[in-house]
């Protein structure tokens, strides 16, 4: 599809409202997408290094008790 100027372009020929709204809302999906997978990330690290921690503490606790 040819557009013969930016204004025809952002109009898209009648369907700028259809088509604009289907970018923005795959834009808005995709952000959502990154940022859930971010704070996920995040959320399981932590989880991995307090697990690490209370076994790092047992572990001492139980040498502690055979000594």
């Amino acid at each position: 599809m040819q557009f013969e100027s930016l204004s025809d372009f952002f109009h898209m020929g009648g369907y700028a409202f259809y088509v604009w709204l289907s970018f923005g809302s795959c834009a808005a999906i995709l952000l959502g997408l990154v940022w859930a997978s971010l704070n996920d990330a995040k959320r399981i690290k932590r989880e991995v290094e307090a697990q690490m921690k209370r076994e790092a503490r047992i572990k001492q606790a139980q040498e502690e008790a055979k000594a």
